[in-house]
């Protein structure tokens, strides 16, 4: 599928669909929103608390992912204003590259003891599909709407570490 509108943020300066890419998704902040996204965060305190980023950092973060075109802004209270952050289609077909940074982290980026962090069921099949990009047992390529997710133990029990601090707000 190919975007018919420019985004206003693109990389204007090359025709290289990498460093286009590169220029909406190439930080870390951005990735990490994407994963909160995926996982079913959709409000900003808990985007905040799970990536860890300030205020202003994910304020800037999700105002140029809207304007790129990746997520939209959803109200979900009026008095005060409050917004919850979907995906759009552009930003949901980010999740194959999402599943690479998944299988490579899990490969290159951990001790050989740790867990998997998030581990996924094929629904097809009904079993884990390993890293992908097909199911290891069925052979079906792994779609976001084919997959049920559930947290490893040890990045749960972190996730909701990291939550709590948050809501404790700043230590001292």
């Amino acid at each position: 599928m190919t975007k018919t509108s420019t985004s206003p943020t693109t990389e204007k300066g090359t025709l290289c669909p990498i460093a286009r890419a590169q220029d909406i998704v190439g930080d870390r902040w951005t990735v990490l929103v994407l994963r909160e996204l995926f996982l079913g965060t959709h409000r900003f305190e808990e985007i905040q608390a799970q990536s860890q980023a300030t205020p202003q950092m994910l304020t800037t973060r999700l105002k140029k992912m809207e304007a790129d075109g990746l997520i939209e802004r959803r109200p979900y209270n009026d008095r005060p204003l409050r917004h919850e952050y979907h995906l759009t289609e552009m930003g949901q077909a980010f999740y194959p590259v999402f599943l690479s940074l998944r299988a490579w982290g899990e490969t290159w980026c951990k001790a050989p003891h740790e867990e998997v962090a998030i581990q996924y069921t094929h629904t097809p099949c009904g079993h884990d599909p390993g890293l992908g990009p097909t199911c290891q047992e069925c052979g079906g390529v792994m779609r976001r709407e084919e997959l049920s997710a559930r947290l490893g133990g040890s990045f749960d029990t972190e996730r909701k570490a990291r939550l709590t601090a948050f809501k404790s707000g700043p230590a001292g």
